[in-house]
């Protein structure tokens, strides 16, 4: 089964995507981390919410993207 990938909610409506630490094909465990974004005041990596493959990704390094967008 495959899960969708949001960009959390970190107290700004839109953040970049400062670094992508999986690529297509990657196995990945549950929290483990996936992608940086930063906002207005804080940055954060974002953890897998479940193991298993990266099986596309959306969204690039330097990508400005909202709240909620999915990025894999």
């Amino acid at each position: 089964m495959s899960k969708d990938i949001l960009v959390p909610d970190i107290g700004a409506d839109e953040v970049e995507v400062t670094e992508i630490l999986v690529a297509v094909g990657d196995k990945v465990e549950e929290e483990q981390s996936i992608l940086a974004v930063e906002g207005d005041k804080a940055s954060m990596e974002v953890p897998a919410p479940a193991a298993g493959v990266v099986k596309e990704i959306k969204i690039a390094v330097g990508d400005k993207v909202n709240t909620g967008s999915l990025v894999m």
